[in-house]
């Protein structure tokens, strides 16, 4: 134990010197996973030569900044643990202040829900959980990312549709009749800095959404506008810089309520939410 808790102090120094954010931390979840233990067994758990192999071989890469849930093979997002890897967006702590407000919303015991770019199908699958009689509609157009969601949600309600979601007439057997939409689409400005994690390891299509990152935020406030019912409400994550356009978005076109922009746990502006007025599209 005196030997495991050494190989940890020294995977924390080396994983700080390389500009991991949370050195301890990723020491810790590391050694549980080559240990095929829990995080919290760890002080009763043995380092014997076959761990310490495997731990030294998974801090190597995660100094090398490769992203510790494709180390793990899982990332934890709310009530839920989805598996990831390369070709699929991780979800992030922060996405899950936009699930906690999802979740708090007071629907109908059989709300129809659409997550939309779902990734991994992380939100989808944890609004399931919350409504489990909700007919749950996730949707994204990269089928490698779909292949990890249909892994996530095999045995649930969740129906998973391959498509783009600025395409034309997407769900139109649905207009006016959703209760809920989420989305955490592409957002990040053309050109952004990003950590090593994101910006070699996450599929750019998944992060960047055009010059001033609107570019699918502004085809997403259409879509809800058409298939919100009256009193429906809508979230959409947007780039911590975008936060006043994107609620300009939903406000100039006067089809929806309430919108308001909101923050994620960190005080940061994240995420902006809408009521639709149920109203039919002009042509």
């Amino acid at each position: 134990m005196t030997r495991l808790r050494h190989a940890i102090d020294a995977a924390a120094v080396a994983l700080a010197e390389a500009g991991v954010g949370s050195p301890r931390t990723d020491a810790e979840l590391l050694a549980a996973h080559a240990a095929a233990t829990d995080r919290g067994r760890l002080p009763i758990t043995e380092a014997t030569p076959e761990f310490v192999d495997r731990y030294d071989g998974l801090v190597a890469q995660r100094a090398k900044r490769v992203p510790l849930q494709h180390l793990i093979g899982t990332a934890a997002f709310g009530p839920v643990t989805v598996h990831v890897g390369p070709g699929v967006f991780i979800p992030r702590p922060e996405t899950e202040a936009l699930l906690e407000w999802a979740a708090a919303q007071d629907l109908s015991p059989r709300p129809v829900i659409v997550d939309l770019c779902t990734g991994s199908g992380a939100l989808a699958l944890a609004l399931s959980k919350n409504w489990p009689d909700a007919r749950v509609i996730a949707i994204d157009d990269s089928e490698a990312a779909l292949g990890y969601a249909r892994r996530n949600t095999a045995g649930t309600p969740v129906e998973l549709i391959q498509a783009d979601v600025t395409s034309p007439g997407l769900l139109g057997e649905l207009d006016g009749q959703v209760d809920l939409i989420v989305a955490n689409p592409p957002y990040i400005p053309d050109g952004a800095a990003l950590e090593p994690e994101v910006a070699e390891h996450d599929p750019p299509h998944a992060l960047f959404g055009g010059p001033d990152g609107m570019a699918v935020i502004d085809r997403i406030a259409e879509l809800a506008a058409r298939l919100l019912g009256d009193g429906g409400r809508c979230a959409v994550e947007h780039d911590d810089t975008t936060s006043a356009r994107t609620v300009e978005v939903f406000t100039r076109s006067g089809r929806f309520a309430d919108v308001t922009a909101r923050q994620d746990l960190t005080g940061r502006p994240r995420f902006v939410t809408a009521t639709g007025r149920g109203e039919r599209l002009v042509p």
